[in-house]
């Protein structure tokens, strides 16, 4: 398999405000010198917990935001800063909650649509709308309803359905089950792994929820303070940790009564 997307040195840093006249400006490290190798068709679960520095890390890989140190490549090459529709077609992203993500006064044929008109995909959009609607189950007369009229596992399956609308090859999911009820996040995660499978994409999954990267990615990044302190294949990260993190936070997984 050939690298799809790999960072470098990635580094942000951002300023915070001065604490009195005369003082240094703080700062703060956000995603620190993180070396990522994403092999095309790989499933990927970047974990830790609030603060981390996982948004931030996918935002930096996303091209939304600019590294203070070190780069971002995709097929070996720097994210072309001038030619971001192309970048963008390649590379989409699904947002934690559907209901702030989805405009509210589009229908849903139109924010399917919103991402074909912007990044100028040339195909019949009609037809493309249809079809992706029908990839992550929905039916075909939901594009003329209003966000507010969906539940909220049709909601992300809309948000699913824009981001794959353009055929990127990855996708970067950031949280996308942490607003939905068990049930329903059961079957979106499914759904995921039915997608992932069947259009071979690329998969980066960001969670603070260990069960959710155990069921869908096939190796792990830990981040604990914007590092990247526990690298390797899910399994065998989560059964035998090395770092001291790490071991924190499988040990903070809640289980059942009853269970083992």
């Amino acid at each position: 398999m050939s690298l799809i997307l790999e960072t470098r040195g990635l580094s942000r840093i951002f300023s915070l405000p001065r604490a009195g006249f005369g003082k240094e400006r703080a700062v703060r490290r956000a995603v620190v010198d993180v070396n990522l190798k994403v092999e095309e068709g790989a499933r990927l679960g970047i974990v830790g917990e609030s603060g981390s520095g996982k948004t931030t890390l996918a935002k930096l890989l996303l091209g939304l935001d600019t590294p203070s140190e070190g780069e971002v490549r995709f097929r070996g090459q720097a994210i072309p800063l001038a030619d971001m529709h192309s970048f963008r077609r390649q590379v989409q992203v699904v947002f934690q909650d559907p209901r702030s993500s989805l405009n509210p006064r589009m229908q849903v044929g139109d924010i399917v649509r919103e991402p074909l008109e912007c990044l100028n995909v040339t195909e019949n959009h009609d037809t493309r709308i249809i079809e992706v609607i029908t990839e992550v189950g929905l039916p075909k007369d939901l594009v003329q309803r209003f966000p507010h009229e969906l539940s909220g596992g049709q909601r992300q399956r809309v948000a699913i359905a824009r981001a794959l609308a353009p055929r990127p090859k990855v996708l970067i999911a950031d949280e996308p089950v942490s607003a939905l009820d068990v049930l329903v996040r059961d079957e979106i995660l499914s759904l995921l792994a039915d997608l992932t499978t069947n259009l071979g994409l690329t998969l980066i999954l960001i969670s603070h929820d260990l069960s959710v990267v155990a069921r869908l990615c096939d190796d792990v990044v830990v981040m604990q303070h914007g590092t990247a302190v526990e690298k390797g294949k899910t399994m065998d990260v989560f059964r035998a940790p090395r770092h001291e993190f790490t071991k924190r936070l499988i040990t903070a997984v809640p289980r059942l009564p009853g269970t083992k």
